[in-house]
């Protein structure tokens, strides 16, 4: 699914063998093909366009943008803090408007990982901006996971809703001495959800949130960006 293609140009009569082309200028299908034809063809052609991007092993595409929600619980509070020892993967603003909170997204292809790293950077008031690392990798159960820190990850599923591009946590596992320890429900700080939407003006939103099954809404972050490098 989701296959590239390659051009030709040959000559039979000189048994001139054929010659593929240029890899710059065939797409990066591996988020496609996460996805049933149906959804992929839902999603808005910029949407598309922008996860179907290739670039080589070093290169970088750079989105900027602002903050314009950013929210928590208490509990959600707690967690972003305790989520501190493993690197800080979630977003430690907690306050329900953020105007003029700017922030920018960095997507790097790795080659040794056969995958890619993202580096956000979040705007506070005060202090340093908050550095996010993760690492986004072609592998597992589910064909996609994602690294945050300290071998704690998450298996995510892609799919289509409502015209956007929509990653939603499976489950939450930890690598130790080379092995792969699947987190039980109980241990885990609920569903992640990780939703990218077209707007306007070659914008898009990123809205992260975490669900727990009994304490419901725990994180709630959306942010604006346009691409602004690549």
């Amino acid at each position: 699914m989701g296959s590239s293609a390659i051009a030709f140009e040959a000559a039979p009569s000189l048994g001139i063998a054929p010659k593929a082309a240029p890899t710059s200028e065939l797409g990066d299908f591996r988020f496609r093909a996460l996805m049933t034809e149906t959804d992929w063809a839902s999603l808005p052609l910029a949407i598309r366009r922008r996860f179907s991007k290739r670039l080589t092993s070093g290169q970088s595409v750079v989105y900027a943008g602002e903050i314009l929600e950013a929210r928590m619980s208490r509990v959600g509070w707690c967690l972003a803090q305790a989520a501190r020892l493993i690197g800080g993967p979630l977003p430690l603003t907690r306050s329900p408007r953020s105007p003029n909170a700017h922030a920018a997204s960095v997507v790097t292809v790795t080659g040794g990982m056969g995958g890619q790293i993202w580096t956000r950077l979040y705007a506070r008031r005060s202090g340093f901006p908050q550095v996010i690392h993760s690492s986004k990798r072609f592998a597992g159960p589910t064909g996609l996971e994602e690294y945050v820190g300290c071998g704690v990850g998450m298996a995510l599923t892609v799919y289509a809703r409502d015209g956007a591009l929509v990653f939603r946590s499976k489950h939450y596992f930890v690598q130790l001495f080379g092995r792969r320890l699947v987190l039980p429900a109980w241990l885990t700080p609920g569903t992640l959800y990780v939703t990218h939407a077209d707007l306007p003006d070659g914008k898009f939103s990123f809205t992260l949130q975490i669900f727990h099954p009994r304490l419901g809404l725990l994180i709630r972050q959306m942010a604006v960006f346009r691409e602004a490098a690549s």
